[in-house]
């Protein structure tokens, strides 16, 4: 188990490159219009589904 952990934080070490802070920029905001988009659709769907149950259990009960 201690060689893995070794081995994983020599290749985090010698493997991963950061991004720069204008590339990091650029994808939270990308990050962060998808996230607004799907939150909108999932409301939109969660809106639309509401209304159809509504409408449902009006025309169930008269």
């Amino acid at each position: 188990m201690l060689t893995y952990i070794k081995e994983s934080v020599e290749e985090l070490r010698t493997n991963i490159t950061l991004p720069s802070k204008a590339e990091a920029s650029n994808l939270m905001v990308i990050v962060a219009v998808f996230s607004i988009l799907f939150a909108l659709a999932t409301w939109g769907v969660d809106s639309l589904f509401s209304e159809l149950i509504q409408i449902y259990f009006d025309k169930l009960i008269n």
